[in-house]
């Protein structure tokens, strides 16, 4: 009786459009706190709490776009190997609860933001859920365009984040969040080539676009890029006298080792097209982005 009830448990309407929403891929929302962080606001409540209630909204509107993007995906869907098994492409939610699921989300995150939240906030929101439905909708099948748009996403998240708690928003922090987006987001498209194999194009027209080659050498260039541009904000004139300190510099190998783990993964264990199931199944990994942000914290509000 027991298992019976629990798989009804698993298939039931809640469940299915909370597994619709993706809530592994949140994580990539943690990075609206980074210009909490950076600000030397954490310890600010009420700045905290906006930060939060921002992070809400966003998993919010996250979820929408994933729910709205699996209907539109749903025959390609269906013929993924892993794909295949989320609630709509498998058939156990039907796209209209998924419709209803979509409008709901969209409505409670906005009245939260109009609630909660400041006009330029709510700018920025509506700005990524555009270039959210663009994505799914056409962006994602243009060439080269479809990664930037997927690191345009990151990007609007961490602007998102200061003006929610109304703080500048680094030039420094922009480069490297824009840069570090897209080694995920090229990291991805190479996964999904070599996972797919001889099916790729069935899946995504757009990888056709692409080879491994092609993307290997584009990663090459960012992964550098992207190391260039931290050493430098960590030693720049700029970050010392506003931070009082250039000890961030120490918090380099954490940002390498982090970066040369996930070329690991991606190229001799065939990971890398789920950043937040890296970040949330590798240990090394999720020990790694730990103590990054403990040492940050460190620097930033106990030296």
């Amino acid at each position: 009786m027991q298992p019976i009830r629990n798989k009804f448990m698993k298939n039931s309407l809640p469940v299915l459009i909370f597994k619709s929403m993706r809530p592994k891929q949140w994580t990539k929302n943690i990075i609206l706190f980074a210009p909490l962080v950076f600000s030397q606001n954490i310890t600010n409540k009420q700045l905290a709490l906006c930060s939060f209630i921002a992070f809400v909204v966003f998993c919010m509107l996250s979820g929408s776009v994933y729910i709205l993007n699996d209907l539109v995906d749903l025959k390609q869907d269906r013929v993924h190997p892993l794909k295949s098994k989320r609630p709509l492409a498998s058939g156990l939610l039907k796209p209209s609860s998924a419709v209803i699921a979509f409008i709901i989300l969209l409505i409670l995150s906005t009245l939260v933001s109009f609630s909660y939240l400041n006009l330029l906030f709510i700018i920025v929101a509506g700005a990524y859920f555009l270039l959210q439905v663009a994505y799914s909708l056409k962006l994602k099948h243009i060439v080269i365009i479809d990664v930037f748009s997927i690191a345009a996403g990151f990007l609007l998240r961490v602007i998102a984040g200061a003006e929610a708690i109304e703080v500048t928003f680094s030039t420094w922090l922009f480069f490297c969040t824009i840069l570090l987006a897209l080694f995920l987001a090229l990291s991805k498209r190479r996964h999904e080539i070599l996972l797919l194999d001889d099916n790729a194009i069935n899946h995504r027209r757009i990888l056709f676009e692409y080879s491994a080659n092609l993307l290997d050498q584009m990663i090459s260039i960012v992964t550098t890029t992207t190391l260039i541009a931290y050493i430098l904000y960590t030693v720049n004139p700029e970050t010392v006298n506003k931070f009082g300190t250039d000890n961030l510099k120490y918090t380099v190998p954490f940002v390498l080792y982090g970066i040369f783990r996930y070329l690991y993964l991606m190229h001799q264990k065939n990971e890398g097209g789920s950043p937040e199931k890296v970040l949330l199944n590798d240990k090394p990994i999720l020990i790694t982005v730990i103590l990054y942000c403990l040492t940050v914290c460190y620097i930033l509000y106990v030296v």
